[in-house]
């Protein structure tokens, strides 16, 4: 019988849960029926054949039915009671066996026929099953926990397995008739759909395996569709948006700043410079992410965007996620744009007050032509006179609040997203689903391969001799480690106890310097810019030099705990180096403790591709533990994951940009139930609801 709206039902109204299972339910974050019924099988247990004991091998599992002969407890020692039943079968007698579940005695009344599910054991002439579940048959209802395919739910404390599927199934029984089926029907037909009633009864307790993954499709399609619904949206309301703003045409600023590059720009860069331009030029706000592997050349794209705005008597703003990399653009736009009479500003957490409170002065005032800084410039105090070009450089550190908070600092300013984090196609489809893309799938000429290798720990000493012997000849090094202090929970060497071993040791002949977040803002621009005049040999650094620095004359790089890092962390770093003419090299030194940290150390030795090297790590890791994929606006799928299920999820994109080019306000009639969907999905914090 269906009772009520279970969108809207606390699951304290289910029967058997009441108010006190409602507050266990809540742990897992299940406070209405729609919620508890959507809280799907993480596996299924097939206890559907009944076997015999007698049958089988010890070790086996098991699900038999027999009947009670007699029950009796036993206390071989204190804190331990072991409830031994003697059962009754076709073939014999065996035993089912709990420990400390000292209730059973009184359940299991001689005569009384149960369902058993376990771990068979044989000794002594006699069979044993150690019971995982069981079931006292009644013949008043069916099978919940043995005697057909049972559901296996992630749970938490307080709530086992058997109350789920118990709770579960009196919540289908009142509410399963009061879901409708939202999906549009030519949908549902094209793609072969389980209808949304028969898919939450066969998910939940199918009556076969075969149901039980049509019943899953369904939802996994469901979800991922809802998703891309979602980001189709969201670019039609990006192309609805009116610019603020116009630009003036290319002129002699960007001809000076491109001639005193000193190369030329390769024809991937001008490629993209020509979409970036052209998107300026439209009527609509840009909304573009470009991709580029490690030293592609990102930046001078960035650049020219930021100088067209500039030419145009507008302002532009270039965020970075930490104030290392921060500093690192604004060092580099100020060589390059002061000359050329260009105002560039820096705006950080760091900056003093009174520095600050002059600096937003100019900023609203328009004085300044570029701002570049980190999640500083959100802040409320922070108001642009004529904000164009907003620039975000390493996306995936960001959340995807941030991505939509700066653009709000100008009347639809246009926006490039950049990353030299390439981002697997399945990623781009659901995290950036509402952007254009460009790609720079190209190096400037020159840039040779950097020679990778793997060293255990014990070995460092001889490959810090190595890096000492690459000064030697003139080169620079880098020595990269996790930490910036020794921490109880992480076994790491911290970077400021390496950079005391190594000036009094291996590379005492050096000039070694140390480089860490958690430095002032002053110190840090002064071991920078000495590194980078070739004034320092070796850099001792945590990751805060793993995007953004660009010194050619380095040609080592030693990345120590390399286990700790991700595949694409790995890579960044990597690119550090090679930058200039002569062989570079890039060592590995890790303990390999888990076959996950062997596969991103052999992939790096295999491949200088960021982009194959960003799809092996999302195979590696799974899309919940990509770095920075959380952050980005990853929806934490139910069912759904985009490796295994990418083709499905191309299925749903298909689908989603067909109903919007169709409907754009889904106002048919046939989209009634669809549009209040999508306006649940909203409700849950699964979409990208919070964005423009």
């Amino acid at each position: 019988m269906f009772d009520g709206d279970p969108y809207l039902t606390q699951v304290k109204y289910v029967r058997m849960i009441g108010p006190r299972r409602a507050g266990q339910l809540a742990r897992l974050g299940l406070y209405t029926v729609h919620e508890l019924l959507y809280h799907f099988p993480r596996e299924y247990v097939d206890r559907s054949r009944l076997i015999s004991p007698f049958e089988r091998h010890s070790g086996d599992i098991v699900t038999v039915v027999g009947r009670v002969i007699s029950c009796q407890h036993n206390q071989p020692r204190k804190g331990l009671t072991v409830t031994k039943a003697a059962m009754e079968c076709a073939r014999g007698v065996f035993y089912a066996v709990w420990f400390n579940q000292l209730h059973i005695k009184k359940l299991l009344k001689p005569g009384t026929r149960v369902y058993i599910s376990g771990k068979l054991n044989k000794g002594f002439g006699h069979f044993e099953v150690q019971v995982q579940d069981y079931e006292i048959i009644t013949g008043d209802g069916e099978s919940l926990h043995a005697g057909r395919i049972v559901p296996v739910y992630p749970s938490t404390g307080g709530v086992t397995q058997r109350m789920m599927r118990t709770f579960v199934h009196a919540a289908l029984e009142q509410w399963h008739q009061g879901y409708r089926e939202f999906l549009p029907r030519r949908v549902m037909d094209e793609e072969g759909l389980m209808a949304l009633p028969e898919a939450l009864k066969q998910v939940h307790f199918p009556d076969s395996h075969a149901l039980a993954e049509q019943a899953r499709r369904r939802f996994i399609f469901e979800e991922l569709f809802l998703f891309q619904l979602q980001l189709a949206l969201l670019r039609r309301n990006i192309v609805r948006m009116q610019k603020g703003h116009s630009y003036e045409p290319v002129s002699e600023l960007t001809r000076k700043y491109i001639a005193g590059l000193g190369f030329m720009l390769t024809a991937a860069q001008r490629r993209v410079v020509g979409e970036i331009m052209a998107d300026m030029d439209g009527p609509h706000p840009m909304n573009r992410l470009l991709q580029g592997d490690v030293g592609s050349g990102k930046t001078v794209v960035a650049v020219l965007m930021l100088l067209r705005a500039v030419e145009s008597g507008l302002q532009g703003a270039l965020m970075a996620p930490t104030e290392v990399l921060a500093e690192q653009h604004y060092l580099s736009l100020t060589r390059s744009l002061v000359p050329l009479g260009v105002r560039v500003a820096f705006l950080s957490g760091g900056v003093p007050a009174k520095e600050r409170r002059a600096l937003l002065e100019q900023i609203a005032a328009g004085e300044i032509s570029i701002i570049v800084g980190t999640q500083a410039l959100l802040q409320k105090d922070v108001e642009f006179k004529k904000l164009a070009v907003a620039v975000i450089d390493e996306q995936h550190r960001f959340g995807v609040r941030q991505r939509g908070n700066l653009p709000q600092k100008g009347v639809h300013p246009d926006l490039l997203i950049m990353t030299a984090t390439p981002i697997p196609r399945t990623l781009s489809m659901t995290v950036y689903g509402d952007l254009d893309m460009s790609v720079i799938d190209a190096l400037p000429p020159g840039r040779q391969p950097v020679r990778t290798y793997y060293v255990a720990p014990e070995e460092l000493s001889r490959v810090f001799k190595f890096a000492a012997r690459q000064v030697a000849e003139g080169r620079q090094a880098y020595v990269v480690c996790p930490l910036v202090e020794e921490s109880e929970k992480l076994d790491l060497q911290a970077a400021v106890d390496l950079h005391r071993q190594l000036a009094a040791g291996e590379l005492h002949e050096c000039r070694v310097a140390l480089l860490h977040g958690r430095m002032k803002r002053s110190d840090k621009e002064l071991v920078m810019e000495q590194f980078r005049s070739g004034n320092l040999d070796v850099l001792v650094s945590t990751t805060v030099i793993e995007v953004g620095v660009d010194v050619p004359n380095a040609s080592v790089m030693v990345i120590v705990d390399a286990d700790r890092f991700g595949l694409a962390q790995l890579h960044q770093l990597r690119g550090r180096v090679g930058r200039g003419d002569s062989q570079a090299h890039c060592i590995l030194s890790a303990r390999l403790r888990s076959r996950e940290a062997a596969e991103r150390i052999k992939a790096m030795k295999a491949s200088q591709d960021g982009f194959y090297l960003a799809e092996r790590d999302l195979q590696i890791r799974g899309p919940g533990d990509m770095a920075g994929v959380r952050q980005s606006g990853m929806p934490e799928f139910r069912l759904a994951n985009i490796i295994r299920d990418r083709d499905l999820l191309g299925t749903a994109r298909r689908w989603a940009k067909a109903l919007i080019g169709d409907d754009p306000e889904l106002r048919a009639g046939e989209y009634h139930l669809l549009r209040l969907a999508l306006e649940r999905y909203n409700k849950e914090g699964s979409g990208y609801h919070h964005i423009g």
